[in-house]
């Protein structure tokens, strides 16, 4: 069932986000009403939430927070249980912390596996998924050259053979069962980032893992998401400078 998240503010910054209502509801369904808040508008951590919900087809507006005071807002209306975004606002309660918000969206849209032994592994590989792109994480806040000269030399040799040998082993196209969980979203983001920093040529070497990679790449829901306007804009330095200003570092 497709909900529609009512128009919200998005704050974001690397460890956190959360959602705010606004008067303007007229985009809002029923009773089931989603809200992601992401403090400026880059990708940062927040993007992991975005494509979880939209492999659950959960239809969401963007809103960011550009002014230091709807932060602490967010704080003193007790919001933010860590102080910290991203914030996912969902079924009535203010869920904090990214890898809990993405768990809570992929649970609600089944995307955690069709009984244990699934549900563990896709835990294990999503987890690996989210260590597969810290590396990539300190992007622009620290020299671009550097991080990515680390990441070809280091994370690339590291966690692509690990993923490639799980993807043959299961031969689906995806890397748990037959169809999409939540660990391919979790891989999904820093192959992404393979690709748009090094080429697709990333894959050579890797044909299972590029498989799932197009296999989910090339699913409706995916493919709207990253062709969409909820798609962010890769950080950049007029991103740093919203975080360091918002967040006052």
């Amino acid at each position: 069932m497709q909900r529609r998240l009512k128009w919200s503010r998005l704050y974001y910054n690397d460890d956190v986000a959360t959602t705010l209502d606004d008067d303007d509801d007229s985009d809002a369904t029923n009773d089931d009403d989603y809200h992601y808040e992401e403090k400026v508008d880059g990708r940062g951590r927040g993007e992991l939430i975005r494509l979880c919900l939209a492999a659950a087809n959960i239809e969401f507006k963007d809103h960011f927070l550009y002014e230091r005071a709807e932060y602490l807002k967010l704080i003193e209306d007790g919001k933010l249980l860590f102080n910290q975004l991203p914030l996912l606002e969902i079924d009535g309660k203010n869920l904090t912390q990214s890898n809990s918000c993405a768990r809570y969206v992929a649970r609600k849209a089944s995307l955690c596996g069709k009984n244990e032994d699934e549900a563990v592994q896709i835990d294990m590989l999503y987890e690996g998924g989210r260590d597969f792109l810290t590396p990539f994480l300190p992007m622009v806040f620290k020299s671009e050259a550097d991080v990515l000269a680390g990441a070809k030399e280091k994370t690339l040799p590291k966690y692509m053979p690990l993923f490639e040998k799980v993807a043959a082993a299961n031969g689906t196209g995806y890397l748990v069962g037959s169809s999409l969980t939540l660990a391919d979203i979790s891989v999904l983001e820093p192959l992404l980032l393979c690709v748009e920093y090094f080429g697709t040529e990333c894959f050579n070497g890797y044909p299972a893992l590029k498989k799932v990679y197009d296999t989910v790449t090339g699913l409706d829901s995916i493919s709207s998401f990253l062709k969409g306007p909820h798609r962010q804009r890769k950080n950049d330095e007029r991103y740093v400078g919203e975080v360091k200003r918002v967040l006052n570092w």
